[in-house]
């Protein structure tokens, strides 16, 4: 499974998640920094990309689009890139859900 960080999430996560999240990227580098939220959807969408966002739009499209693309939205506010690090880290069995195909999971919720 490929995560792809949303914008508002620090490029730095991908390397420090290399480890249970292999090959993951930033939305940076794929020239998607400056993108608005619905491109961003439709290139997880169309690339099999799991989104992991601070932003609620996400989840409420999914709610309404379905699935692809799953989420991870980390509800935990402004938070440091370790504490995220360290709330990712802590919730990779229930991120890894995701791609398990007898799993419905569509968003996992991070606090």
């Amino acid at each position: 499974m490929k995560l792809l960080f949303d914008q508002n999430l620090s490029h730095r996560l991908v390397g420090l998640l290399e480890d249970l999240f292999p090959n993951s990227i930033h939305v940076r580098q794929i020239g998607l920094h400056e993108a608005d939220d619905l491109t961003i959807w439709n290139h997880a969408k169309g690339h099999d990309l799991v989104i992991v966002t601070q932003d609620s739009d996400y989840a409420d499209w999914n709610k309404i689009r379905g699935v692809p693309p799953r989420i991870v939205w980390l509800r935990c506010g402004n938070a440091s890139v370790d504490e995220i690090h360290a709330k990712l880290r802590a919730a990779a069995e229930r991120i890894l859900l995701i791609s398990a195909e007898q799993e419905e999971v569509e968003i996992v919720e991070i606090w």
